[in-house]
């Protein structure tokens, strides 16, 4: 079983191994990595997990929820859970397990989420609105970064 908590991790994970890069290119060099979340106090150890595990930048509370403003202020409804259980909740499971990828079920886990780029005045320029079961579009944000470090 999973939620939105575990397909969290597995974008933490895409955009840290992003990060990483390879040793000829390092797409995210320059550029200020951070996480946002939106709860504390709920699910100490597993932000804590999160972090250590699979998205080991630093991570700030939202509290009044205007990052999830800039990318849609969307939550899962019902007809996304039930089609992400009924159609894809299977081939997500069997993802998920071969990146060893877990997650519990603790919080609320239904926001969506995503990722914005910022030039160097603050201002975005890019925002991947969460597909929820998607991939994270990791060649989309590194192009993305890349124009911004061209301006």
């Amino acid at each position: 079983m999973f939620n939105n908590r575990v397909l969290c991790r597995e974008e933490g994970k895409s955009l840290t191994e992003l990060a990483a890069g390879t040793k000829d290119s390092k797409p995210l060099d320059g550029f200020g990595i951070f996480g946002i979340v939106k709860e504390t106090g709920v699910d100490d150890e597993g932000l804590f997990a999160f972090q250590k595990q699979y998205f080991n930048y630093p991570l700030y509370r939202n509290e009044d929820l205007d990052f999830y403003q800039l990318v849609g202020k969307r939550s899962m409804g019902v007809k996304s859970l039930l089609g992400l259980f009924l159609w894809n909740g299977r081939s997500i499971t069997n993802r998920m397990k071969k990146k060893n990828i877990e997650g519990n079920m603790v919080g609320e886990g239904l926001k969506q989420g995503g990722v914005v780029v910022f030039d160097k005045n603050g201002k975005q320029r890019y925002i991947y609105q969460e597909i929820t079961g998607n991939d994270l579009p990791v060649d989309d944000i590194a192009a993305a970064v890349k124009a911004v470090r061209e301006e």
